[in-house]
């Protein structure tokens, strides 16, 4: 029953305006990271791989953020308020199914969305004739991590959908989380690192640890660290919705 479910959760982004948009407006968001990146090195020469000034440009993390509760606030908020999220709660699909095939169907084209731009930076020295200005395992670890620390957002967003009939506020909690998940990582800098919980704040700084993986260093720490936060939010929204069955 599940792949079923996923198969209609992935159509529904690749054959809506809204998947195409998505799948535009991720493409131009990274085609002006890539550029701006090219322009910085050519303007000044510095000590940092491409990969590493792509994902370091100020328009990085503002498009990043902003991509995950475009993909997540219809996900149960729209079947809530056109009545077919009460159609499936009554039939004998497993809650866990539904959580799954929404969650799994949004990493599938969030995974999608990255392809355009792996493969221009794998084809950078074909095109400029020019040597790569990065190795291979700095592309691998860089979007290793932006992958694990995705799905985690994407659970965030499923779970802020879940919450209520109404995609825009859907949209505007998923925000709130990835927000405060953002800032998270600003603890150290404006308060230093001489604190008890630093090291706390330093563990969820999604910022230093995308710096380390554009450099090639892989912390395995992280990678736990936002999985066990995905399971964990699953389970929310799976209670959450079961909530919702049981309430009917």
């Amino acid at each position: 029953m599940l792949a079923p479910l996923i198969k209609k959760e992935f159509r529904s982004f690749t054959r809506s305006p809204l998947g195409w948009v998505l799948f535009s407006y991720t493409i131009l968001m990274e085609g002006i990271c890539l550029s701006t990146a090219m322009k910085s090195l050519a303007d000044t020469p510095l000590s940092e791989n491409l990969v590493y000034v792509t994902f370091h440009t100020p328009n990085f993390w503002f498009f990043f953020l902003f991509l995950f509760p475009l993909i997540t606030m219809r996900s149960f908020a729209e079947e809530e308020k056109s009545g077919t999220l009460e159609c499936l709660l009554t039939t004998p699909v497993e809650t866990s199914h539904l959580v799954w095939s929404k969650f799994l169907a949004r990493v599938a084209f969030y995974t999608l969305l990255w392809i355009p731009g792996i493969v221009v930076f794998l084809s950078f020295g074909w095109i400029t004739d020019l040597p790569t200005p990065f190795i291979l395992e700095i592309l691998v670890s860089s979007h290793l991590f932006l992958f694990v620390l995705g799905i985690y957002f994407i659970s965030l967003g499923n779970f802020a959908s879940c919450l209520t009939s109404n995609q825009i506020i859907a949209g505007i909690i998923t925000i709130g989380f990835l927000i405060i998940q953002y800032f998270l990582g600003f603890v150290t800098v404006i308060w230093g690192s001489q604190f008890v919980a630093a090291e706390f704040f330093t563990l969820f700084s999604a910022q230093a640890h995308l710096t380390n993986a554009c450099r090639g260093i892989l912390d395995t720490a992280p990678l736990i660290l936002y999985g066990l936060l995905t399971a964990f939010t699953l389970l929310l929204t799976h209670h959450a919705v079961n909530y919702r069955r049981w309430k009917r």
